[in-house]
């Protein structure tokens, strides 16, 4: 049995302690809005958040998330209980997305480093955000995480 809380909802699976949590998730739990992109944690689209940290959830074993609360894109606005979080509608307003498959992996690795670090250079960008986006679109990302900071160069 893996024991979790996920978008604040406690779950108890029946299923093998290897599996991977994007499997999880997915087809467990129905909460398809994460991602399979590469299935070696390189790309990002399966980001997740394991007690507020983002993890690659296509290598991370539910054997590793025992006991932990996870968010996916579909929890990151139970808590305040708004329709969009501050980081999708950046995303919004600076028209991140183009064909949108990256898009929930990435605003999972936002607002993970925007919670720790409300005010981040584009050092601390660079080292956070490194899932792929194969549109391209990461001058849209860096001007829609600026929009919600008060740095605008470093």
């Amino acid at each position: 049995m893996a024991r979790f809380r996920v978008n604040g909802v406690e779950q108890e699976l029946d299923i093998e302690p290897e599996m991977p949590l994007l499997w999880a998730l997915r087809d467990e739990l129905g909460l398809t809005g994460t991602k399979f992109g590469c299935g070696v944690a390189a790309c990002g689209a399966c980001t997740v958040q394991v007690n507020g940290n983002p993890v690659r959830s296509c290598v991370t074993p539910v054997s590793a998330v025992e006991g932990t609360e996870i968010t996916t894109i579909e929890g990151l606005t139970a808590s305040a209980g708004a329709l969009l979080s501050p980081v999708q509608q950046a995303w919004i307003e600076h028209q991140v997305p183009q064909c949108g498959y990256c898009q929930s992996g990435m605003i999972m690795a936002v607002s993970a480093l925007l919670t720790s670090n409300p005010n981040p250079t584009d050092a601390d960008v660079d080292g956070a955000i490194t899932n792929v986006c194969r549109c391209g679109t990461y001058p849209r990302v860096r001007r829609a995480i600026r929009s919600l900071t008060s740095t605008t160069t470093a």
